[in-house]
């Protein structure tokens, strides 16, 4: 007798689950150990995964109430975007035509762009118009295959508009198939209301925004821009064990634009992340590795800064480190929602092969964004998270840019997203 199910995804031509090793992040030769099933099979119920398999298997098994035929297409799991900041209003189209014209971002940040740009917008907004945005940004991740994403506030920089921030996303996010982790960013610069007093905007941070965020359950996650010109290692470890003292898990911009040693601050506050590492040293790197920090490359942010130099991302990977990637989408420093774009330009840039790039954008971004144990992979009992793809290997995720290969869109067993097919302007047959 079978045993019922809810859904049976069906006629895959190749499966690459990320379940054929123990649920946990990868690292070392891990990292890029890949296993592909062909004639596949993944049956759902209660929108978790029962088990993914040969197709002749699960079909014996099995006795769907619903079935979903795949049609040859490749299956993986859902990307997850641990690194995003999508509570915004109002775009930076203009700097970035500054930026081809020769100004830096650290030019136009002390002009009073940047980030500062950005908060005056989210001042200006009211929280429906900002629920309304993030839901269209929210939408927007999911139908390039993101099926997690980790948001961080960032742009408000005062208690009213902080917490603005995160009712927000709250609000966009209610209902909405995505996963959420959110991240408190209080400590994303210095308003122009407090740059002459500094000191008093960190005791603010630390003792009326952290209390606040925390009382009304807004966050798991409390992140700081540690850098030479934004939060120093002082302020950025009195903020994050404040963040801590009131159950928020520590997360750091780190070594960003300088070897600040923000790396050695996340591994010495257990930071479950630290992110971008453009300039970590070989002290940070060990110091990332005993801590168990989990290291998330942006390298969107470089194609878009047109930097030189990235995270040296082998060298994390040949220290034994289970590396993530993440989009960084923002307004500012990289306006893109594609993981598959960062999937090309991790390889391409950062010299990431496309296997460890794919657990890198999966498997490992789940375990940076802190959802590990919920998605990333479809070992049994996680959510069914799972993109079709209309291309002929998982290894066009790296070798084809600029088109999103994403078909179907399943989240939580559920189907979430269908791309409609172009009308062919072939001229019918006589």
């Amino acid at each position: 007798m079978r045993t019922p199910v809810d859904l049976l995804i069906h006629g895959v031509g190749s499966l690459v689950g990320l379940h054929e090793l123990p649920n946990r992040p990868r690292a070392g030769a891990e990292l890029g150990r890949l296993e592909e099933l062909p004639r596949a099979a993944v049956a759902v119920r209660g929108g978790r995964v029962v088990e993914a398999g040969p197709e002749a298997e699960l079909e014996r098994r099995y006795q769907p109430a619903r079935r979903h035929d795949a049609r040859g297409a490749v299956a993986i799991p859902g990307f997850v975007d641990a690194h995003t900041h999508p509570i915004f209003a109002g775009t930076r189209e203009g700097e970035y035509e500054r930026r081809l014209k020769g100004a830096t971002y650290v030019e136009i940040a002390r002009e009073g762009g940047g980030i500062l740009s950005s908060v005056r917008g989210v001042r200006a907004a009211d929280e429906d118009e900002l629920a309304s945005l993030v839901r269209r940004r929210l939408d927007r991740f999911l139908a390039l295959g993101t099926t997690a994403v980790e948001c961080k506030s960032g742009y408000g920089l005062s208690l009213v508009d902080e917490l603005k921030s995160l009712r927000a996303l709250r609000r966009a996010a209610a209902g909405h198939p995505l996963h959420l982790e959110t991240t408190l960013l209080g400590a994303h610069e210095i308003p122009p209301e407090h740059r002459a007093e500094r000191e008093r905007y960190v005791d603010i941070v630390c003792g009326e925004m952290i209390p606040a965020v925390a009382a009304e359950r807004l966050a798991s996650y409390c992140d700081v821009f540690c850098e030479a010109h934004v939060f120093t290692l002082a302020e950025s470890r009195r903020v994050l064990e404040a963040g801590r003292a009131h159950g928020l898990r520590p997360r750091l911009h780190a070594d960003q634009l300088s070897a600040l040693g923000g790396a050695e601050l996340a591994a010495e506050l257990g930071a479950v992340s630290a992110d971008h590492l453009d300039h970590v040293s070989e002290r940070g790197i060990q110091a990332l590795r005993a801590a168990g920090t989990i290291p998330v490359l942006l390298p969107g942010v470089g194609h878009f800064l047109r930097l030189k130099a990235d995270a040296p991302a082998r060298r994390l990977i040949d220290a034994g480190l289970p590396v993530a990637i993440a989009t960084d989408m923002n307004p500012g420093s990289c306006y893109s929602f594609s993981m598959p774009m960062m999937i090309h330009l991790a390889c391409q840039r950062m010299g990431l092969e496309p296997a460890e790039a794919l657990v890198a954008a999966t498997l490992n971004g789940a375990f940076a964004a802190g959802c590990g144990e919920t998605t990333g992979s479809l070992h049994p009992g996680k959510r069914c998270d799972l993109l079709l793809l209309d291309v002929a290997s998982w290894r066009h995720l790296a070798y084809e840019f600029g088109r999103s290969p994403v078909t179907h869109v399943f989240a939580a067993g559920e189907l979430v997203f269908e791309r409609a097919e172009p009308r062919s302007h072939l001229p019918s047959p006589a």
